[in-house]
């Protein structure tokens, strides 16, 4: 079994450490013979509880694990001691909690998946990528959603989205890969001024060893993309599926299937070679911004 330490670095937020234990106690179960329902009954739990734990999809209580590795057959001190480590930081919340009154819990999964991803793919087709907004831009984004809500409010938002934008600047930060419909840099969200403001940070970006990102031009009319804007995420761990992430009003889906993750994955090789090559990128976007010029 490959041992995961707890001491995961500023990326492993809480949500991946979950993600890390249960692989490993799934793991252990199946090598030592035991049914989900047996372990479910060795710690007062159903089958279907040690089903999420295994997932990632429920916190821990150290007591639990403790139990279960002694069920696995786990003795030697220093491996649970480990793993129960792993239990206790997996418990602890991440950055993101103390957005808790602006932040719904479906996108805190999300949040937790991302800080500890490696690879970030994205394709968009309305607005800019939230980790590439700019304070105006994502001000008025926010603006089109929560357009009733009060200053406050409106300014605890944009403070989240800029604080997200922080692994990207970090020591081991991730690779993001984004294309993005030229509608949505046509699209003057928030105005022409903050839109060209907008345009200028991306061409910035492009500069960054760790971004790439590409346009679908209108030329290039249907793409593999049709069907909206998803997030292809991949973890460093070779324990963790890549997970497929869709945004929608009010939830989101977070998809980990095999079929689902090479439909999604063929299609956004699919849409990198539909859209224009990485190096035309700032070619455009100035262009882009020069027309913006006149509005």
């Amino acid at each position: 079994m490959t041992m995961v330490s707890a001491e995961g670095g500023p990326a492993t937020g809480p949500t991946v450490l979950r993600m890390l234990l249960g692989a490993q106690l799934r793991r252990l179960r199946e090598s030592s013979g035991v049914t989900r329902e047996g372990a479910g009954w060795e710690i007062r739990a159903s089958e279907s509880k040690i089903s999420r734990m295994e997932l990632g999809r429920v916190g821990f209580k150290e007591r639990d694990v403790a139990d279960l590795l002694t069920l696995y057959g786990v003795s030697d001190a220093e491996e649970r001691a480990v793993l129960l480590k792993l239990a206790q930081d997996a418990n602890s919340p991440g950055w993101w909690h103390r957005y808790g009154d602006v932040l719904p819990t479906w996108f805190q999964s999300y949040l937790g998946l991302e800080a500890a991803a490696v690879l970030i793919r994205s394709y968009e087709v309305q607005f800019v990528p939230g980790l590439l907004q700019t304070p105006e831009y994502a001000r008025a984004v926010v603006l089109l959603g929560h357009g009733t809500a009060s200053p406050a409010e409106i300014s605890r938002r944009v403070d989240l989205r800029m604080r997200r934008q922080e692994l990207l600047r970090r020591a081991d930060p991730p690779q993001l890969w984004a294309v993005v419909d030229e509608a949505a840099l046509r699209r003057p969200i928030g105005g022409a001024e903050v839109m060209r403001g907008q345009l200028t940070a991306l061409i910035e970006a492009t500069r960054s060893p760790n971004i790439r990102l590409q346009v679908i031009p209108f030329a290039a009319g249907g793409h593999a993309a049709a069907g909206g804007a998803f997030t292809i995420l991949r973890f460093g761990d070779q324990d963790l599926p890549d997970i497929v992430y869709i945004e929608q009003l009010t939830s989101a889906l977070y998809l980990d299937k095999r079929d689902d993750l090479d439909y999604y994955a063929l299609a956004m090789e699919r849409l990198c070679v539909e859209a224009e090559p990485p190096e035309r990128t700032p070619e455009l976007l100035e262009r882009f911004r020069d027309e913006l010029t006149g509005c």
